[in-house]
């Protein structure tokens, strides 16, 4: 079993920055794709990107290229979504998760996730 567990999420507005965190314990995470999707009201769930624990390599969301970055911290066990430049239509409630499937932009490949954190742009 792999648990998720997100913080870092809060109000911030236009322009400003957040960093979101994605504490992961259970079992060994070099196999794991790790995932940042995104929902906001009455919408589908998102993928903003995702990062292979094991290499590092990421993909991102369009929606987000160029904004967002993804890292790890091996010693701390824990992902991170780095959120620049921020706009009111990125607000949602951010979630992680962690799979071993090779589609990382679905959804429905994540057997792992957190409970969400939100996050809120002011215009």
């Amino acid at each position: 079993q792999v648990q998720l567990v997100e913080s870092g999420g809060g109000l911030v507005q236009a322009g400003g920055s957040l960093r979101l965190s994605c504490a992961v314990s259970g079992r060994t995470l070099s196999s794991y794709v790790m995932g940042w999707f995104r929902q906001a009201p009455g919408k589908e769930r998102e993928f903003v990107g995702a990062i292979r624990w094991s290499v590092g390599g990421t993909l991102y969301g369009d929606s987000v290229k160029g904004r967002f970055t993804i890292s790890r911290d091996n010693a701390k066990n824990t992902v991170y979504l780095q959120m620049n430049s921020l706009k009111p239509e990125d607000t949602a409630v951010y979630f992680c998760a962690a799979t071993f499937s090779l589609n990382w932009s679905s959804s429905r490949t994540y057997p792992y996730w957190g409970q969400g954190t939100q996050v809120t742009v002011s215009s």
